[in-house]
């Protein structure tokens, strides 16, 4: 299913694929996960496809994190980069929805990490958007949305999960996403 849009016209819950044309360095090839979605209060999603090659013991050297030390670190978003945040996500196989909360304290983040079904990530900042914000931008087409597969997730899909989400909305986006970078460097 490609389109995600819920009976209350709320997003929270899916995939924003950055629109091929959308040249912003911030979200270009990007692939976030909105986690929250309100007309009033705005909309706040995380950057699934940016690793930075890190990991939480990188980031807070010296103290003992037990299995979060390995916790891969994603770039997360343009705001509030100085801000480290945990989150888990969960995969919900009867409604096919994936469910993630945000911001969790390192003793949440533990024992979410513990949980067989969920998956946690650390990252460094966020995407936030402000009333009306992200409703004008989906106007203007920066973004497809679509739902999320429980194998989002997964590491070693990072490099290539823009390029194959956004293949699937056609042959045009097909084309856009299988073109190199640098054409001169082809």
């Amino acid at each position: 299913m490609r389109e995600f849009i819920s009976s209350s016209g709320n997003l929270a819950g899916a995939l924003l694929i950055a629109h091929p044309g959308l040249r912003d360095p911030n979200f270009c090839k990007t692939v976030l996960f909105l986690s929250a979605n309100d007309t009033e209060e705005g909309s706040f999603g995380l950057t699934l496809n940016r690793p930075s090659g890190r990991t939480v013991a990188d980031l807070l050297p010296g103290r003992d994190l037990g299995a979060l030390a390995g916790v891969p670190v994603f770039l997360g978003g343009p705001v509030s980069t100085d801000q480290l945040i945990f989150a888990s996500f969960k995969w919900h196989p009867q409604t096919r929805r994936m469910e993630c909360r945000h911001h969790l304290v390192i003793d949440e983040a533990e024992q979410a990490l513990a949980e067989e079904t969920a998956v946690v990530r650390a990252f460094v900042g966020y995407a936030g958007w402000s009333k009306g914000q992200l409703e004008g931008e989906l106007a203007h087409r920066s973004w497809l949305v679509q739902k999320p597969e429980r194998e989002m997730l997964e590491l070693e899909r990072c490099p290539r999960l823009w390029r194959e989400i956004t293949s699937t909305f056609g042959p045009w986006f097909k084309l856009v996403a299988e073109a190199p970078d640098e054409p001169a460097k082809n």
